[in-house]
């Protein structure tokens, strides 16, 4: 179902395509040696091949060619066993050979396929165009002095995968469900590392509007957009744009634009660029890239299991909801951490306590899976305590807060705290006849039809016993005494 804007004129249909921008986990450039870690100092990562030294001749990264092959198996697309490098030209301060070397007519992986999950359980098939090496240009930095600009040629020759959508979206939220679950797979597969504040990973966004059952009408590109939400809000800002802009009688011309999260706007940046305008040509420098068919096979049988996957397994074997299983499998160390956690125990409280419990700790704390201050043995020793009766899950609400506090086990947070859960049937029972006595008058109402009154005698003794008394056995033996 698509996601109408309402206008003056009625409702408006987006159409989005994504061009995202993965840069290939690799420890060195497309066709240099120079090193690719983030953070380094200022052209300090740059060889003569970077620099745009002339007669310097490109050599291929074998391990870039791997990491957009394995991408491509993940994302169930065509793998061409032949593909083409070509010049891409265009003149940038940050650009030192006036070229881009790029893939064009001849990508190495063709069309695929993106499942993404939506509100309410819907899935949507996005579809993937292609996937093409690039390198990257470097970086031109205008806020170091006021009268001059300053470029940084380290991510200069960085190998980039530009993985490019069908128009087949329809909502920010479907564009926002498309690049999270992009960026799961990449991760899993450890091609990219998706650090999209490190500008590992960034988008240019494709926004058109028509009303329903048009062809489409002319789109802008709203450039590098560097955070999932800011994507969503730019095709929103964008969609809006455009439909003021036809309602009142405008035009929408191609162009490229740049969203403004501060004042919530896209604006223009300059006129879009044709294919022709880039007078693409075969990289002399470099031969057609030929693959064999049985290195391909290779990557594919070493692939790791990968979200989509991974979900349907938790929800078949571990019997849990759909919704469930697709959080837990957004990360991989949150799918491990949650196996560790279930195995041997009830799945499905596992998962309540990892997606509530945990998530909630993490997000309060400003920590993540891989550095949780309570690991997932302990949460499993939690759980092991509330599976004997040792706790209730009441009092393992408060005995986690304490862990997450302190870093100690549960067993020990429950001895020195004397929480351990009452069981004596005597001493709930006193407890209950304690209850009723001191209430007559509820008991009286209770006895002449009010039954809702029972959750205020389980609560009040739940109260008289600092909360550890067993839930199951106040129940059965308030049940005995009411009748």
């Amino acid at each position: 179902m698509s996601y109408m804007i309402e206008g003056k004129t009625g409702p408006w249909e987006i159409v989005v395509g994504l061009e995202v921008h993965a840069q290939v986990t690799s420890h060195s450039k497309l066709f240099s040696g120079a090193a690719t870690d983030f953070g380094a100092g200022p052209n300090s990562q740059v060889s003569f091949i970077d620099a745009g030294f002339p007669g310097m001749l490109p050599v291929i990264n074998e391990e870039c060619v791997a990491q957009a092959v394995r991408t491509g198996l993940g994302l169930n697309a065509q793998i061409n066993l032949v593909s083409r490098f070509d010049r891409k030209n265009y003149f940038y301060a940050d650009l030192p050979t006036g070229y881009q070397i790029s893939q064009y007519l001849h990508p190495i992986v063709g069309k695929g396929v993106i499942e993404v999950e939506l509100e309410g359980g819907i899935t949507k098939n996005i579809g993937v165009t292609r996937l093409h090496l690039e390198q990257d240009a470097g970086k031109s930095l205008h806020d170091q002095s006021p009268s001059k600009s300053f470029i940084d040629l380290n991510r200069a020759g960085v190998a980039l995968m530009e993985i490019v959508s069908e128009p087949d979206i329809r909502s920010p939220e479907e564009a926002g469900a498309y690049l999270r679950k992009l960026r799961s797979i990449l991760r899993y597969l450890g091609t990219c590392d998706g650090n999209m504040d490190e500008g590992s990973m960034r988008a240019d966004v494709n926004v058109s509007v028509r009303k329903q059952g048009e062809e489409f009408r002319t789109r802008c590109e709203v450039k590098n957009v560097n955070s999932i939400r800011f994507v969503m809000h730019a095709v929103e800002a964008e969609a809006k744009r455009q439909i003021e802009l036809y309602e009142s009688g405008g035009t929408v011309q191609q162009e490229t634009r740049l969203y403004d999260p501060a004042r919530g706007e896209t604006r223009s940046m300059r006129s879009k660029e044709d294919a022709h305008d880039y007078r693409y040509f075969p990289d002399p420098d470099l031969l057609p890239l030929v693959l064999d068919e049985a290195w391909v096979a290779g990557l594919k049988a070493k692939l790791p299991e990968l979200p989509d996957d991974k979900c349907t397994r938790f929800v078949r074997d571990y019997k849990l909801p759909p919704y469930d299983a697709a959080v837990l499998v957004m990360e991989q160390a949150t799918a491990a951490f949650y196996e560790q956690v279930a195995s041997g125990r009830d799945a499905k409280l596992a998962a309540n306590w990892v997606i509530g419990e945990l998530f909630a700790a993490l997000n309060r704390t400003g920590t993540n899976i891989e550095t949780s201050p309570v690991s997932a043995a302990a949460l499993g020793e939690l759980l092991d305590l509330m599976a004997d009766a040792t706790i209730n899950g009441k009092i393992a609400k408060e005995v986690f807060e304490a862990m997450v506090e302190t870093g100690q086990s549960a067993a020990a947070i429950v001895e020195s705290k004397g929480l351990r859960q009452v069981t004596d049937t005597g001493a709930i029972a006193a407890a209950i006849d304690q209850i009723l006595a001191a209430n007559q008058d509820k008991l009286a109402e209770y006895k002449s039809g009010k039954e809702k009154l029972f959750g205020f005698f389980v609560g009040q003794t739940m109260k008289a016993m600092a909360g550890k008394g067993n839930p199951a056995l106040i129940n059965k033996i308030l049940i005995e005494k009411l009748a």
